[in-house]
């Protein structure tokens, strides 16, 4: 019997990767343990052996086994690159052409047996990253490969990617994207029909074992690849036609688009308007030269406040690395916190759907909820990450939702998920009816709580400090939605573990500044004691 063999080590991550293809009959079965000194006892296949799975080439990715499940190694943490939400890692050690085309063909495998289409139609999309048109490649092969039919939604941002999956009649789609992370970076986001997200709990698992242990081989018809075009003219069309362009006053507008995804949407929304645009980092580039594209980091909104006050410019706009974040700072240069614009979000939706539900996800942000129940409707909250609100808000039948890190999602008649074009526009209508400076348009929202913003903390252990949050606030208010929320009348704070690191996340509000920063430094104390 003739296999052919393949091993292969990367230098940074400790993982190594067998590839043996059959060449003779399929019902010849192999059995291999597997072990190696270098590897300290790895687990390989089911017990430690290749999982049977005939007339395929057999590919598995060997890795340590953590609470037996299995995670990559590189040398100072245990990190699997299947998270809560997505796939990410660096690329080529953890996230490789090799492992895409793996996830590729688990990504249909799922799909195909929760719809069952024997060739789902499957669209993909990718960002700017200089490692995504490789994994973009490999990623449609193996989707063809697997029985699907490609469709290749080109260069876009996450939210185009979203409306690309739900407006048309396809079962899902995989967007290459690492968001705002370093450009080391790359991923894959996944979801269903209608944009459904594929997150923890709802598929991952499958993808990850599927990925990593192998899938049964698709012995049918090959899928084609074709191109999706006009998407965005779609987009304009289907999410802000609705929206009366001639109430938008004649703004001077800075974006500073990060060299990423948002330069190509902040195009398209604002072709037509009567504004200035005045466009910084527009230029495509996975390298990201100016600045990282997070604008949660303050740090990475220092280019566009100084130059709003540059340019005497009305407001600024920062959209995030994939487009489905977007952050404003007003004509001083300041940042409008997030709580406050989804809060003026959430009543433009109301008026437009009274009574209806909103939602938004638990770290304190009391305006927000204010904002809501002063306009009518019920205020859900909800889990922190982008999947879990846009699953909440399908339980729920919400109109709109919003998160603290500035993803906002819309109800379309062909889904739920975020949808900046019209966000941007219905802010730029709701300013102008104002008639005042972005400043003093949010000025009574700025005034009646004050935040500390997010503060992390490297703790030793996150369940304990939560277990010490719990007891020493035992007499306020406890829900244990997400992490530890705690209420008194006057402050308010939520602590939450980080899913991949050892680290305590803290947002505190309270009725003054000098209680929150009073109440701020006493639970950071708390948690940080040793």
């Amino acid at each position: 019997m003739s296999h052919e063999h393949q091993m292969v080590t990367t230098t940074s991550v400790y993982v190594a990767h067998i590839s043996i293809r059959r060449t003779e009959r399929c019902d010849d079965r192999l059995a291999t343990d597997i072990s190696g000194p270098s590897m300290g006892g790895v687990v390989g296949g089911r017990g430690g052996q290749w999982a049977e799975n005939p007339c395929r080439p057999y590919a598995f990715t060997l890795a340590l086994s953590i609470h037996e499940r299995l995670v990559y190694y590189d040398g100072m943490s245990h990190t699997s690159i299947f998270k809560s939400y997505d796939i990410r890692g660096i690329v080529p050690t953890q996230l490789n052409v090799e492992l895409t085309n793996h996830i590729g063909a688990a990504y249909v495998d799922l799909i195909r047996r929760e719809t069952g289409v024997s060739n789902p139609t499957i669209v993909v999309g990718g960002d700017m990253r200089t490692s995504t048109p490789d994994l973009k490649q490999a990623l449609m092969e193996s989707l063809a490969t697997a029985g699907a039919q490609v469709r290749d939604a080109g260069l876009v941002s996450t939210p185009t990617f979203y409306f690309a999956v739900a407006h048309g009649p396809h079962h899902g789609g995989i967007q290459v994207s690492a968001s705002h992370n370093p450009k080391e970076y790359n991923g894959l986001k996944m979801v269903r029909a209608g944009a459904r997200p594929i997150g923890k709990g709802n598929g991952m698992e499958e993808i990850e074992r599927g990925a990593l242990e192998g899938v049964p081989a698709w012995t049918g018809e090959r899928g084609s690849v074709t191109e999706l075009g006009h998407v965005m003219d779609e987009l304009l069309a289907a999410e802000a036609g609705d929206i009366d362009r001639s109430k938008i006053k004649p703004f001077k507008i800075v974006v500073d688009a990060a060299n990423a995804m948002g330069a190509l949407d902040v195009e398209a929304m604002f072709r037509g308007l009567p504004c200035e645009l005045v466009k910084m980092n527009f230029e495509l580039d996975g390298n990201f030269p100016a600045h990282q594209p997070d604008p949660l980091d303050e740090k990475n909104l220092a280019m566009l406040s100084d130059a709003v006050k540059e340019h005497g410019a009305d407001f600024g706009i920062a959209p995030d690395g994939d487009g489905d974040r977007y952050f404003f700072v007003d004509e001083h240069g300041d940042v409008v916190r997030q709580e406050i614009l989804r809060g003026i979000m959430a009543q433009i939706a109301l008026a437009e759907h009274p009574g209806a539900t909103v939602c938004y996800d638990i770290r304190p942000g009391r305006i927000t909820r204010d904002l809501i129940e002063e306009a009518g409707g019920k205020a859900v909250v909800t889990r922190v990450g982008h999947s879990l609100i846009k699953q909440t808000m399908l339980d729920h039948d919400a109109v709109f939702g919003g998160e603290s890190s500035g993803h906002y999602f819309y109800k379309f008649p062909f889904g739920t998920f975020e949808a900046p074009v019209p966000f941007v526009l219905k802010f730029l209508v709701w300013l102008s009816d104002q008639n005042k400076t972005l400043s003093q348009a949010v000025a009574p929202y700025r005034e009646r709580y004050a935040h500390s913003g997010e503060i992390n903390s490297t703790v030793a252990n996150v369940p304990t400090v939560l277990e010490r949050i719990k007891t020493r606030y035992a007499d306020a208010q406890i829900d244990l939605l997400d992490g530890v929320t705690v209420t008194y009348p006057d402050f308010w704070f939520n602590v939450r573990g980080s899913n991949t690191e050892p680290l305590i996340r803290l947002n505190l509000e309270a009725t003054s500044r000098d209680l929150m920063e009073q109440k701020r430094d006493e639970v950071l104390a708390v948690i940080r004691e040793e």
